[in-house]
């Protein structure tokens, strides 16, 4: 039996891609990051996170019957709350916003009507937010984001005990690395970095609150870490790395049924 043909859009000649995108088509670009995340991970696993989980869920969703296309990984996007971390590689907000429209424009050009930014870095959703109606507005594309990673507890309550305050280096992504790539973590170098003093504030936080606020990932403190790395284990993360792929073609599926008027005949 041979092997299902590759979704990576960009391994195919100009003709082939030509012949294969038309009105039906989604393509996805996975955008990720090169930034700090601690002394226990690598700088490219908001990366990882993106090109693992995004070709994954592309292929998964391919074999169910969706037209869905991935493009190669965008590295370099705005992770400017860890430029004090070197390492890390950052654009400016008004070259990656320039960067991500100009992707929509070149997508447009292909004869596919869906794109869809995957991301995993949480520095890029308000930029991308605003560039899904630019890309809207001038190209006509319809456009959606979705993260990566989505969290779901365990079995046994893992990572319950981060208080809200999990959201960048610390159990969930800690977990998925140790699932894909095991070899680029030091659990050695693992702590629990977690701003205790501000997680029973009522109003102001991450996931949700009501009130946000400008930060830097030092502010924290100096391993620029926020979250527990001590819970993380491999386990947890390929259940993190299914229900993520899992919710990341459910969601793919909706996309490709999504007409804001009505359904079509």
């Amino acid at each position: 039996m041979s092997a299902a043909p590759s979704r990576k859009l960009a391994e195919l000649s100009g003709p082939a891609a030509a012949a294969a995108l038309g009105p039906e088509s989604i393509v996805v670009v996975p955008t990720g990051a090169v930034e700090h995340h601690g002394p226990h991970l690598p700088l490219i696993t908001d990366y990882l996170l993106a090109d693992v989980i995004g070709n994954a869920a592309v292929e998964r969703a391919a074999t169910e019957g969706l037209d869905v296309w991935i493009l190669p990984t965008l590295a370099y996007t705005k992770s400017d709350e860890h430029s004090w971390a070197p390492g890390t590689v950052w654009l400016r907000w008004e070259t990656m916003m320039e960067t991500v429209v100009d992707l929509g424009r070149s997508v447009a050009s292909t004869g596919a009507t869906r794109m869809v930014f995957l991301n995993g870095h949480g520095g890029n959703v308000a930029l991308l937010q605003v560039a899904l109606r630019e890309i809207r507005r001038r190209f006509g594309l319809r456009t959606f984001l979705m993260p990566s990673l989505v969290n779901t507890p365990s079995p046994d309550g893992r990572g319950a005990d981060e208080r809200g305050l999990g959201i960048h280096g610390g159990t969930t992504e800690t977990s998925v690395l140790m699932h894909i790539r095991p070899d680029l973590v030091d659990l050695s170098l693992a702590d629990r970095w977690v701003p205790e003093h501000i997680a029973d504030f009522e109003y102001l936080g991450f996931n949700g609150k009501p009130v946000s606020f400008g930060w830097l990932s030092d502010d924290f403190g100096p391993a620029g870490v926020v979250g527990d790395a001590l819970q993380a284990d491999a386990s947890y993360g390929a259940l993190l790395f299914e229900h993520s792929v899992g919710q990341a073609v459910a969601s793919l599926k909706e996309i490709a049924a999504f007409h804001p008027t009505e359904a079509p005949a």
